[in-house]
C-alpha cells in the first residue's frame, strides 16, 4: 500500500495520546466518585458494573478514527484489473514430436483442443493471433476478434518435422508488435503478449532463441511458455530405405523457463492434457489482467463513519450519552 499524502499519517500520533487521556479521566472520575460515596453500598446502588462494555464505544471511536487519517492520506493499491483491449500471439509447436501419445491423445490433439478453451478465456475484445512452427514459423492467422476465425485455423495446423522455436519468437513478437502500431492510438499502447507450446529444444531454423528474446524484450513484449509432454515419450522417425528411428522427445523445460523469465513472461509444465487446460486457462486469466495503483481513500471513509455511527450507537444504548 502506498500513499498520496503520507504526511497526513502523523495524524496517527494522537491515537496513543487520546488512549493515555481516556485512561487518566477514567481514573480521575473514579477517584470523584470515591469521595462522594461509601464503597460498601456500591453493589446495593449499582445492580451491575458496566465491565468491558464501557470501553467498547471508545475502543471504535478510536478504530474509527484511525481509518479516517488513513484515508485522509488518500491510500492507493495494486489490483489486477481487466484490459479492455490486447493482442496476444499463439505460437504452437507443430513438430514431429508433437505426435508422441504421451499426453493423451496426443501432444497435438492435446494442444489444438486446450488452445480453443483459452480462446473462450481471453476477452472478446482481445485480439488473438497463430503462430505455427516445425522447421520454420509461419502465420496461420493475423490478430483478430475473430473467434470463428481462429477456431478454422486451428484445424489446419499440421504436423511437420523440425522444431524451430527461435524463429517462431521472432515471427510471433513481429505479429503481435505490428498489430499494435496498426491499432488508434488512446495515449497509450495497447499491451500485447506471446504464448508459445512446445514440446522440444530448438532443432532447425536460422534464428537462436537468444536472439528471439533480444528482440522481444525490445519490443517490450512478455513470452510466457509451456512445456508439453513428459520425458521418457519418443516418437519414430522415418530413415532413408523406409526405416524408423525410435527418437526419445524430452520438453526442454529449461530452456522455454529461460525464455520466459528474459522477457517477462511465465512458466508452466503440462505433462498431461488435463494439466494443459489448466495451464491454458490461468494463462488466459492472467494475460487478461493489468496491475493497476488504485486509490481506496473512499474504503477507510466508508468504514470509518460505520465505526463511528457504531460506537455512538452502543454508547447511547447502553449509557444513555454520547460518545
Amino acid at each position: 500500500m502506498s500513499f498520496q499524502s503520507p504526511l497526513a499519517l502523523l495524524g496517527l500520533l494522537a491515537i496513543p495520546l487520546l488512549v493515555v487521556v481516556y485512561v487518566l479521566a477514567a481514573r480521575r472520575q473514579r477517584r470523584a466518585a470515591s469521595r462522594f460515596t461509601n464503597p460498601a453500598l456500591v453493589p446495593n446502588l449499582v445492580p451491575s458494573a458496566p465491565r468491558w462494555r464501557r470501553y467498547v464505544p471508545f475502543v471504535l471511536a478510536l478504530t474509527a478514527l484511525t481509518l479516517l487519517v488513513v484515508g485522509i492520506a488518500r491510500p492507493h493499491v495494486v489490483r489486477s484489473v481487466t484490459r479492455d483491449e490486447a493482442t496476444i500471439v499463439l505460437a504452437i509447436d507443430t513438430s514431429r514430436s508433437m505426435s508422441a501419445t504421451d499426453v493423451r491423445p496426443s501432444r497435438f490433439d492435446a494442444a489444438h483442443a486446450a488452445a480453443k478453451q483459452f480462446l473462450g478465456a481471453v476477452p472478446k475484445s482481445y485480439r488473438v493471433g497463430i503462430v505455427s512452427f516445425s522447421t520454420a514459423a509461419s502465420t496461420v492467422l493475423t490478430p483478430t476478434t475473430d473467434r470463428d476465425a481462429a477456431k478454422v485455423a486451428l484445424g489446419e495446423l499440421r504436423l511437420g518435422s523440425g522444431t524451430a522455436i527461435g524463429n517462431a519468437i521472432q515471427r510471433s513478437v513481429e505479429l503481435a508488435s505490428a498489430d499494435e502500431q496498426q491499432r488508434p492510438t488512446t495515449g497509450q499502447r495497447s499491451p500485447a503478449a506471446v504464448l508459445l507450446l512446445s514440446d522440444g529444444a530448438q532443432t532447425a531454423g536460422g534464428v537462436t532463441p537468444d536472439d528471439a528474446v533480444k528482440e522481444a524484450r525490445k519490443l517490450g513484449i512478455p513470452v510466457s511458455t509451456v512445456a508439453l509432454g513428459t520425458g521418457d515419450a519418443a516418437v519414430q522417425v522415418p530413415l532413408p530405405g523406409g526405416l524408423k528411428q525410435r527418437v526419445v522427445v524430452a520438453p526442454d523445460t529449461e530452456a522455454l523457463k529461460q525464455i520466459a523469465k528474459d522477457t517477462g513472461g511465465t512458466f508452466a509444465e503440462a505433462p498431461s492434457a488435463e494439466k494443459l487446460n489448466e495451464v491454458y486457462r490461468s494463462l488466459g486469466t492472467r494475460l487478461a489482467k493489468d496491475p493497476k495503483r488504485v486509490e481506496v481513500t473512499s474504503a477507510f471513509a466508508a468504514g470509518g463513519a460505520v465505526l463511528l455511527l457504531l460506537g455512538g450507537a452502543f454508547s447511547t444504548f447502553w449509557f444513555r450519552r454520547a460518545l
